[in-house]
This record gives structure tokens, C-alpha cells and sequence, in this order.
């Protein structure tokens, strides 16, 4: 269903895999007509969409209504222009989701940053990623 989400759809990336537990997940930005910029390689603001709510997700799904995810803060190093398609990997630690309910046991809010890559079929990174996600519990309505 990731792949139906309208803007996540739009940006022309694919995710090829999620695990049972959530707690990975694969993307995949093909080179074409709707990620190719200017000079002919993947267009930026394409290598930012596609990995911009994964973690986000990732943490709300895994953490449940009860809690709220959101992103904070990015860092971009555009290293190469990518020429292909490109691929990441998303993954929470086996004890994050246990760190972060016991963090909120103690704090209002927390944060957590995340690092993830965009790789050629080679392994060669094209751009690097911090995100910054803010996670908090959510208020009884």
C-alpha cells in the first residue's frame, strides 16, 4: 500500500520490500522521465522524496496509534549524480522501539537520527541522509 500513498507514488520510487515486522524496509528510484532532472541525472528533490517518510513511518507503524512520529530535521550530501537507479535500506535497531517507550516514560519528547544512503547497483553512494524524527505520546482526546 506504501506504493498507492499519492505523494510517495508521485515521486516515482518504488518500495520493493518491507518486513513482517517493519522493522526494514527497501526502496528502489529508477532513472526515468519522472525522476530525471536537468542534466540528465536523478533530480535531488527525487533522491529526498523517496527516503523523506520512510523512517517516520516506519516508527509510527511499529509504535502504534498510541504514540506520534515526525520528521524534524534533514541533512543531504549529494556525493554523485546518479545515473541509475538507486537503491536504500531502512532499519530499526531490535531495541529501538523498547528504548524509545521507556525514553517516553521519562521525557515529553524525544529525538532519534536516522542515516541512510542512496547506492548504485555497485554498492557507490550518490547521497547521504540524516534525518532527525521527533517522537512523542499522544494526548487522550
Amino acid at each position: 500500500m506504501f506504493n498507492l500513498f499519492p505523494c510517495y507514488r508521485r515521486t516515482g520510487v518504488k518500495v520493493t520490500y518491507i518486513s513482517p515486522d517493519f522493522h526494514e524496509v527497501r526502496i528502489k528510484l529508477p532513472l526515468n522521465w519522472k525522476t530525471r532532472g536537468y542534466n540528465g541525472s536523478t533530480f535531488g528533490g527525487s533522491m529526498y522524496a523517496c527516503v523523506d517518510p520512510v523512517y517516520m513511518t516506519m516508527i509510527s507503524w511499529c509504535l502504534g496509534k498510541q504514540y506520534i512520529a515526525w520528521d524534524k530535521a534533514a541533512q543531504i550530501d549529494f556525493r554523485k549524480p546518479g545515473r541509475s537507479a538507486l537503491f536504500s535500506t531502512f532499519r530499526l535497531p531490535p531495541d529501538e522501539l523498547s528504548r524509545i517507550r521507556a525514553e517516553l516514560e521519562q521525557a515529553e519528547k524525544i529525538e532519534r537520527v536516522y542515516d541512510v544512503e542512496l547506492i548504485d547497483g555497485a554498492g557507490v553512494v550518490h547521497a547521504a541522509f540524516r534525518k532527525t524524527i521527533q517522537i512523542k505520546k499522544r494526548r487522550p482526546k
